[in-house]
């Protein structure tokens, strides 16, 4: 008994080293380290907030203020009264980023679509450099201190760190099919991670000689991916030649490779019919409309369930070390470098979620079963002990089940959603589609950032932790009819092939 196309799985590993090239390998690194590198600077005004915040309040409410500033000068630079005015305003700058993040993932997803991927990427990261390196080491060189202007530093860092993400998942999206993508897009997608531990590792470094020498050597080595980004990237196979995907000469099972897991496998072949994107006489595809884009199935779904997730993950991001050095009076070089913990965790877990995601070819089971855990290990976290080792351990399985869904659908399911059955054809939907989803996602960590400052000031770290909790169950919530009707297809498969047995 033959099984339907939708259950013929095809053999993913050997479909991915078949068509892999040096080409692959380079877009592969390349990509990786360009987002790593915004993402380091990122955790480099994480990993320096104490120190920010001692500098910015008088020298007689802490000891960390330098001893030969004249103190006249001082006092009549500080920016605010108490360490209290200053942590919140520093969490007013992580919403005012994620804000400015999220508006202009929903442009430069559109952007990405309609211009050289290369150009945008490349703009984007040696811009956002400059942004930093005025906001974190000019400013200090010059004493010059101002709420307002450090505001729109960080309005514009946000809009251009926005260029990153829908570019590097486009370019990815185009080199690689769906054959492996879980494995190969879980692997890929630490690149986050390992941008945090990089930046936590260089503040780490210099952060004795001075916060703003974390952000000079941060910044500098961003500017300098972005040149290289700008002469070696190449943004799509048919710049040197190869055939893109699903036009190779074997079109069953590349057509196959490319559907994206959550397409309507029970659909009628009329349904194809009705594409977003018509089938156009051009070798041109035209990039798919922002409404359009929200339209595809399950876009809405996960990008509302992202912002949940996402709160939580940038809300250990941006946190993680002030809090480990708050809450149990640890050094801020130490909480730096215990914080990547955390990333290693993701690391490992978006991996490994990717790799059974492309076994079960299914994305929304797996993540409801790491969310579940990710309740349990929350709350593990939050009555963690003052001890290293123990914290270290809790936080890397926090980092696991929270880190390994956020993953998932930053990178591998935005590919799916991006190269449906509807877009067949138009590669020039990934970033939008990637857009939207981290632009979504980037708008409940904004709100998230605010509300943690102001549940700690008020309520204290516990009932931050239970915040997470709340928000974690909404993610699983909002993809719950994906996760029904995936379970469904499951079955339904696991039915047929004990029937052709």
């Amino acid at each position: 008994m033959a099984l339907p196309g939708s259950l013929r799985r095809q053999p993913a590993d050997r479909g991915l080293v078949s068509h892999c090239t040096h080409h692959h390998i380079v877009v592969f690194l390349l990509t990786f380290f360009s987002y790593s590198l915004l993402h380091a600077s990122r955790k480099t005004f994480s990993n320096v907030k104490v120190s920010i915040s001692s500098q910015w309040t008088p020298s007689c409410l802490n000891s960390t203020a330098p001893e030969l500033r004249p103190y006249e000068l001082w006092n009549s630079s500080h920016l605010f009264p108490n360490a209290e005015e200053a942590t919140l305003f520093l969490g007013t700058l992580d919403t005012i980023f994620l804000f400015s993040y999220a508006v202009g993932l929903f442009v430069s997803g559109i952007v990405g679509d309609r211009l050289n991927l290369r150009w945008v990427l490349s703009f984007g990261m040696c811009s956002s450099a400059l942004v930093v390196f005025f906001f974190g080491t000019l400013t200090e060189w010059l004493h010059f201190y101002n709420k307002w202007f450090y505001c729109c530093l960080w309005v514009v860092n946000g809009l251009l760190q926005s260029t990153g993400w829908p570019c590097v998942v486009a370019v990815m999206g185009n080199w690689f099919g769906k054959a492996g993508r879980g494995f190969v897009f879980g692997l890929w997608s630490a690149c986050a991670s390992v941008g945090n531990i990089l930046g936590a590792f260089l503040a780490s470094c210099v952060l004795k000689y001075g916060y703003e020498y974390a952000f000079l050597v941060t910044a500098s080595v961003q500017f300098a991916g972005g040149v290289i980004v700008f002469f070696g990237l190449l943004t799509s196979p048919k710049e040197v030649g190869l055939p893109e995907l699903g036009a190779d000469e074997d079109g069953s099972v590349e057509e196959d490779a490319n559907r994206p897991l959550m397409s309507n496998d029970d659909a009628d072949d009329d349904d194809r019919n009705y594409s977003i994107q018509a089938t156009d006489t051009d070798n041109q595809p035209k990039a798919i409309g922002f409404f359009q884009a929200c339209c595809l199935p399950g876009v809405v779904l996960y990008s509302l369930a992202y912002a949940c997730l996402k709160l939580v993950n940038y809300s250990f991001f941006f946190w993680l070390p002030f809090y480990l050095s708050n809450n149990f009076g640890w050094k801020e070089a130490e909480a730096d470098q215990l914080s990547i913990w955390y990333d290693v965790g993701g690391i490992v877990g978006g991996t490994i979620q990717g790799l059974i995601s492309d076994v079960l070819q299914k994305r929304a089971p797996v993540l409801a079963i790491s969310l579940l855990f990710a309740v349990g290990s929350l709350f593990g976290y939050s009555r963690s002990p003052n001890s290293k080792p123990i914290n270290a351990v809790i936080m890397a399985i926090t980092g696991f089940f929270i880190g390994g869904p956020s993953n998932m659908i930053s990178s591998a399911i935005s590919a799916d959603l991006g190269r449906q059955d509807l877009v067949k054809g138009s590669s020039e939907a990934l970033a939008t589609v990637t857009g939207i989803v981290d632009g979504t996602g980037s708008i409940g960590a904004a709100v998230g950032q605010y509300l943690v400052s102001l549940i700690q000031e008020n309520l204290g770290w516990m009932w931050v932790f239970y915040f997470f909790i709340l928000m974690t169950s909404s993610t699983i919530l909002f993809i719950s009819p994906l996760i029904v009707r995936e379970m469904r297809l499951l079955l339904h498969e696991r039915r047929l092939r004990v029937l052709a047995e």
